[in-house]
């Protein structure tokens, strides 16, 4: 019978006590042997607190992981906001150690403004020389390395005077005398008013220098990361033959949006909640563009693109810039119109119906026979490769284009039992809506 293995535990006999605690009379007890006098609790408390903290890194596809770090690397200020507990800290440590950026953490809440303005130190001859101020010792740190990580902590728990103290920090990386070099990041985390301790509101100006990113919690990510695998960080792999042409492409996006819809260039939000989060302004347009560049070299995923372009001008804005960048894509109604039998439509219906809805346009633009005629063919197309309903709306439209000497083309009654169909469920639908109404009203007599 093979002698069992002696054992150790977290509580054994003191050193001073006799050698084993076990009845030597009984062989099947097992030994357990008292700790050497060099080796105390804490320091096996060490080994296994050690043992807990191991984790170990994967590649996996992470969306709000992702546009962190195309923000950093863009040299973009970042606010992330979660609820208390989420793991935004967690999350700023392992990137520091991914990128391999010394992470400098300020706690926002407990400086006061002169911490960020700089202090003033009296010299030799103020009259002369003035009443420098003094940078703070974690700023002199970053200056002296070169590069870092900055993270700003509990920003929504930061009184209005160190917000105030934070602009030029965020925007123009001044403290004091100081200038933080390129080589620094700037990341800041944020609680919800609701869920802060003694929390403000943002103030407008900096909220609006931030890209905000809502950060919550993946179930998965969690489950496998308390295993000892988290997800990896990385800097996004920008293509070099790609930089210059997702310069203009980004250039091109925002500009056509903002020239069709002049009004989003400026919008200050009018409740004080969302003036603290992401709304549009030049500044903040600026921003939107350089992460477009960005994600484009990148190849980033739609799902990251349009949590970064929402982070910075907002969600409706950001929306309406994304319906856009789908539409930069789409084919000219005048190349559909000069060839409707060789015509290619997009698969997706939004962006189908948005082509039928130009050629329509481009009609009305410039009327003629011809023109109206192969417009009927492209939508003839359209119903025997998608979705019907998606044409009666456009020919409808096209139908009230019509002159008086125009004859109807025959490739018309392919269209005719998609029109009748539609406008019959139409028709249903309102003797429906009609018959609830009146349901509704008796029962309440």
């Amino acid at each position: 019978m093979p002698t069992p293995m002696p054992t150790r535990t977290l509580f054994a006999t003191p050193a001073s006590a006799a050698a084993t605690s076990s009845d030597p009379a009984d062989p099947s007890v097992p030994l357990t042997p008292s700790l050497p006098a060099s080796v105390s609790q804490l320091d096996i408390a060490g080994e296994l607190l050690a043992l807990l903290r191991d984790s170990t890194t994967e590649p996996r596809p992470d969306s709000q992981l992702e546009a962190l770090t195309l923000a950093v690397a863009a040299d973009l200020p970042v606010l992330l906001w979660g609820e208390p507990g989420i793991g935004k800290t967690a999350a700023l440590t392992q990137l520091a150690e991914t990128l391999d950026l010394p992470l400098t953490t300020v706690i926002a809440s407990v400086h006061e403004p002169s911490d960020f303005s700089g202090l003033p130190i009296v010299g030799d001859d103020p009259a002369e020389q003035g009443v420098p101020m003094a940078p703070p010792d974690w700023a002199v740190r970053l200056v002296r390395a070169g590069r870092g990580l900055l993270f700003l902590d509990e920003l929504s728990t930061a009184p209005p005077a160190v917000q105030a103290a934070l602009l030029r920090l965020v925007l123009e990386r001044r403290i004091g005398a100081l200038t933080l070099p390129p080589g620094v990041r700037i990341v800041a985390a944020a609680n919800p008013r609701g869920s802060a301790a003694d929390g403000w509101e943002l103030s407008p100006p900096l909220a609006n220098r931030f890209v905000h990113l809502q950060w919550t919690h993946d179930h998965e990510v969690v489950v496998r990361g308390l295993g000892g695998t988290w997800p990896r960080a990385t800097l996004p792999r920008l293509d070099p033959a790609k930089l210059a042409e997702a310069v203009g492409f980004a250039r091109r996006a925002v500009c056509t949006l903002l020239a069709a819809r002049p009004r989003l260039v400026h919008q200050l939000p009018s409740s004080e909640a969302r003036r603290g989060g992401a709304w549009p302004s030049p500044r903040s347009w600026d921003m939107t563009l350089s992460l477009i560049a960005f994600a484009t070299a990148a190849g980033s995923s739609r799902d990251v693109l349009s949590l970064l372009v929402r982070g910075t001008v907002g969600d409706g804005p950001g929306l309406e810039l994304l319906a856009s960048l789908d539409r930069m894509d789409l084919p000219d109604p005048e190349t559909l119109l000069a060839d409707p039998a060789g015509a290619e439509l997009p698969e997706r219906g939004d962006l189908r119906q948005a082509v039928l809805d130009g050629v329509v346009a481009a009609v009305r633009t410039r009327p003629d026979r011809a023109r109206w005629d192969a417009a009927w063919a492209l939508l003839v197309r359209a119903s025997e490769t998608g979705a019907p309903d998606l044409v009666v709306v456009p020919a409808t439209t096209l139908a009230s284009l019509r002159r008086e000497d125009w004859d109807v083309p025959a490739s018309i009654e392919k269209l005719a039992g998609v029109v009748t169909l539609s406008r019959r469920a139409d028709q249903a639908a309102g003797r429906a809506a009609t018959r609830t109404a009146a349901t509704t009203a008796k029962a309440g007599r």
